[in-house]
């Protein structure tokens, strides 16, 4: 990596004029700017009125020694990120320890070789650029995620509503289909599932992107959860349908949540379409709804084919990344839970599954009921 020296400042921190004198020579060959000073008092005076990237720090002093001089730096937010090479005759072990404790990163023992003095100057300023060109990488690849997500969430946005559209042609085409028996019922019902996890791929995708760039709008209101958890099923009737699914529901009623709407019908619907896609036809989905104590829980039980246990364990660790907004694997897997997961966990919730392979999965949370019911 070619480096332009010129565009670097060297702080002189020496109380000899000589030794100022010929570091300043040396430094300002290889095109370095070099500022001297004297002392302390010289030193903090430059600093308030230039900006350092390296500072040449002398050990022997007159009333601040280097060591309190680069103690003092270290301490203070403005200039603790300036590396300090010492320049010093003292070579004892414990000499080097005490500047490397104090906050050096470097030592040049006097008198000077002027090799070895450009190498070690060099050599820091070769950490600083990579360090500003790391930084810059970052910020430029913050910048294309950011872009990417906003992109992402555009479309997620303008494809959700037309999907929606569809749905709501198939439900009514379904209805048709089946009063009129004139054979297109399971065709019409397989566009409609077509449609359905799309709108749920989309539904996803737009709630994981908001919730990135931090503009994904909480608007909780009084739920009655029976409701709610009828008319999602409803939706996803065809759905099951298709497979000659049993949804067979157990819902305790009157029942309250203070929760976002559009939020807890995609947490449902993500569950009965997992709950769904990975069971055997002609078989059963229970969904249940009841109250233990302060808590509304929520459980979805299949005996489709279930999990291992290093997929428990891969899933485990995509969907409960509560420090990162981004808990999908490779092709997308898990968002649909990440979004259960993490919107539940938003809400003061939990949420928990348990599967075993080739028998079957229960997924579930626990949201806590509104005040009215917990007297219930």
């Amino acid at each position: 990596m070619e480096i332009d020296f010129s565009h670097y400042n060297i702080l002189v921190v020496e109380d000899s004029e000589l030794n100022r004198y010929v570091l300043r020579e040396i430094l300002e060959r290889e095109s370095f700017h070099v500022f001297p000073a004297s002392g302390a008092s010289a030193a903090f005076e430059f600093l308030q009125k230039e900006r350092v990237d390296l500072i040449l720090m002398d050990v022997m002093m007159g009333v601040t020694n280097g060591y309190e001089l680069t103690q003092q730096l270290k301490a203070m937010d403005e200039y603790k990120h300036i590396p300090v090479i010492f320049i010093t005759n003292l070579r004892s072990p414990e000499d080097i320890v005490r500047g490397f404790d104090s906050g050096g990163v470097d030592y040049i023992p006097k008198p000077f070789n002027r090799k070895e003095l450009l190498q070690r100057v060099k050599h820091q300023i070769r950490i600083l650029a990579s360090n500003e060109t790391i930084a810059k990488q970052t910020e430029e690849l913050k910048a294309a995620i950011k872009n990417r997500d906003s992109m992402y969430a555009i479309l997620a946005h303008d494809l959700r509503s037309p999907i929606s559209s569809l749905k709501m042609i198939f439900n009514i085409l379904a209805v048709k289909a089946e009063e009129e028996n004139n054979g297109y019922s399971a065709m019409v019902n397989t566009g409609n599932d077509i449609a359905e996890q799309l709108f749920s791929v989309l539904d996803n995708l737009l709630k994981w992107t908001k919730s990135s760039l931090g503009i994904l709008s909480f608007i909780p209101q009084q739920i009655d959860f029976k409701d709610m958890i009828l008319g999602v099923v409803e939706t996803l009737q065809p759905s099951a349908n298709l497979k000659n699914i049993n949804l067979d529901l157990d819902l305790q009623q009157g029942l309250e949540i203070f929760f976002d709407v559009d939020i807890m019908k995609s947490i449902l619907r993500n569950l009965l379409i997992n709950a769904v896609k990975f069971s055997h036809e002609d078989s059963v989905v229970k969904l249940t709804l009841h109250q233990d104590g302060d808590w509304a829980i929520v459980e979805v039980i299949d005996s489709g084919i279930g999990m291992s246990a290093p997929a428990q364990e891969q899933l485990h660790k995509q969907i409960f990344r509560h420090d990162a907004v981004t808990a999908m694997g490779e092709k997308g897997t898990g968002m649909g839970l990440w979004v259960v997961s993490h919107f539940i966990h938003a809400h003061q919730g939990e949420f928990f599954f348990e599967s075993e392979e080739n028998v079957g999965s229960r997924f579930g949370f626990k949201v806590k009921l509104s005040a009215g019911d917990l007297s219930v």
